[in-house]
C-alpha cells in the first residue's frame, strides 16, 4: 500500500480508505464476523483510514466501527461528518456540538482525526443543503467546528464537495478547511477540470480540485465506482445518486460504454449470497484516440468528456485507472 501526504496536515495516509457508507454497506448490513474479517483484511493490506458518518445506517456504521477498532491493536485514522438542519430552532453551534458528541460516543473515541461537513453547499439553502453563508458567517459551521477542534474533539476540518461547485469553492477558498471529499470517477472526472466543456450536462465539479490545490487541502476522491455502477452490473438497491443532473440509467449506460471502449474481452462476476466479486480476466492497453471515437458513438457527451481525460492522463488500462484513484 502506498502512502500519500494528506494535504497541509502532513499526515501520511493510505491511497485507499475504508468507507462505511451505504453503497458498500459492510459496516451497516453485514454480520459481525464479516465486519471483523473486512476490517482485518483492510488493515493487513495497509489501509490506515476509516471514514464514516452519523447518517450511514442511522448511526449503525459509527457504532460498528467503534467496537471493531476497539478489538484491533492498530490505531488507524478515523473521520466522521456532521449535517445540520437550517430550519431547526437549535443553533448551528449547538447542532454541530451535539452531533459530534454523539458520534464520538458511538465511535468510542475522545477525538476523530477529521470532522467534515456532510451537508451539500449550494447557492441557497433548501432541505438538507446549506449555503456558503451558513458555513462562513459568525456563529456558523466553521466557527462551531473550530471550537470543537480547540476542545480536542477533532484534529482537522473538512467538507463534502458534492454541491454547487461555485458555492463550494467559495468555502474552500476561505482557507478554513484542511480536506475535501470530492466526487471523481471514470464516468465523471469534472472536478479535475478547470472549467466544464461546452455541452456538458451532468454534475459539474469543475474548479474544485484546483481550488483545493491552491489551499494545500487534501482531496479525498469519493464515489470512485460511481455508486457501484463501475464495480458490478448487479444492482442491490443501494445505488444512491447524490449529485445533480445525474440519473441512474445514464450512469449504467456510461459504465457499459467505459468497459466497452477499454476493449474488455471478458468480465466475470461471482455471486455468493449478497456478495459480488469482480474479477478482471483480461484488459488491453488502448489507443486513447481510438477509444475516444468508440465511446462517443456509444454514450454521447458523457463518453466524450471521459475520454478527453484519458487523452490527458495517458493511462491506458482499466487496472491503471482503478489503482490510481484514492487520496491525493
Amino acid at each position: 500500500m502506498k502512502l500519500r501526504r494528506f494535504g497541509r496536515t502532513d499526515l501520511q495516509v493510505s491511497e485507499l480508505a475504508f468507507g462505511g457508507g451505504r453503497s458498500g454497506g459492510i459496516l451497516i448490513n453485514a454480520d459481525d464476523d464479516t465486519r471483523r474479517a473486512a476490517v482485518r483484511r483492510a488493515l493487513d493490506l495497509g489501509i490506515n483510514w476509516f471514514d464514516t458518518a452519523p447518517q450511514y445506517g442511522d448511526g449503525k456504521s459509527e457504532k460498528a466501527l467503534g467496537w471493531l477498532l476497539a478489538e484491533v491493536p492498530e490505531t488507524p485514522f478515523v473521520s466522521t461528518k456532521v449535517r445540520i438542519d437550517v430550519a431547526s430552532s437549535e443553533s448551528l453551534m449547538s447542532q454541530v456540538e451535539r452531533s459530534v458528541t454523539e458520534s464520538l460516543q458511538k465511535l468510542r473515541r475522545d477525538q476523530v482525526d477529521l470532522l467534515q461537513i456532510h451537508s451539500l453547499i449550494m447557492p441557497e439553502a433548501s432541505g438538507r443543503t446549506i449555503s456558503a453563508d451558513h458555513v462562513l458567517r459568525d456563529g456558523g459551521m466553521a466557527d462551531a467546528m473550530e471550537k470543537l477542534r480547540e476542545q480536542g474533539m477533532t484534529r482537522f476540518l473538512g467538507l463534502t464537495a458534492l454541491g454547487d461547485n461555485r458555492a463550494t469553492i467559495e468555502v474552500i477558498k476561505s482557507g478554513r478547511f484542511d480536506a475535501a471529499q470530492v466526487y471523481y470517477n471514470l464516468i465523471n472526472p469534472s472536478s479535475a477540470w478547470d472549467t466544464a466543456m461546452s455541452g456538458w450536462s451532468s454534475y459539474d465539479g469543475s474548479g474544485i480540485m484546483a481550488a483545493c490545490g491552491e489551499q494545500d487541502m487534501a482531496v479525498m476522491a469519493i464515489r470512485i465506482f460511481a455508486a457501484s455502477y463501475l464495480a458490478t452490473p448487479v444492482r442491490t438497491g443501494r445505488e444512491s445518486i447524490l449529485t445533480a443532473n445525474t440519473e441512474a440509467d445514464t450512469e449504467a449506460r456510461n459504465a457499459d460504454a467505459v468497459f466497452a471502449a477499454l476493449d474488455m474481452e471478458k468480465v466475470e462476476y461471482r455471486v455468493n449470497g449478497t456478495e459480488v466479486e469482480m474479477r478482471i480476466v483480461s484488459s488491453t492497453v488502448i489507443d486513447p484516440t481510438t477509444a475516444f471515437v468508440e465511446a462517443w458513438g456509444r454514450s454521447g457527451g458523457a463518453g466524450y468528456s471521459y475520454f478527453r481525460w484519458v487523452i490527458q492522463s495517458g493511462v491506458g488500462t482499466l487496472q491503471g485507472y482503478i489503482s490510481g484513484v484514492g487520496f491525493q
